[in-house]
């Protein structure tokens, strides 16, 4: 699975956001808004107003969501097994 998290520096629920990913083991790829204007354009047209922004390959929220979190690391895919 992928996932993909859009944050932004000095952003407390971005860092919380990957710390809890960090702990459970799930695997992503982070995109800093502030370095990449193309990206955060993007996600702004989208509508989202908050980061940090998370993307997977089913799903999309914003914010710390640690409920959301637990999700992925329940999936099969977040472990590697297909």
């Amino acid at each position: 699975m992928n996932v993909i998290v859009y944050a932004k520096p000095g952003c407390p629920q971005c860092v919380q956001t990957k710390h809890e990913m960090d702990r459970l083991g799930i695997p992503y790829a982070t995109v800093d808004l502030a370095a990449d204007p193309a990206q955060r354009a993007r996600l702004i047209e989208a509508g989202w107003r908050s980061a940090p922004v998370v993307e997977t390959d089913g799903d999309a929220w914003s914010g710390y969501r640690p409920e959301k979190i637990r999700g992925l690391a329940r999936a099969p895919l977040a472990a590697g097994v297909a």
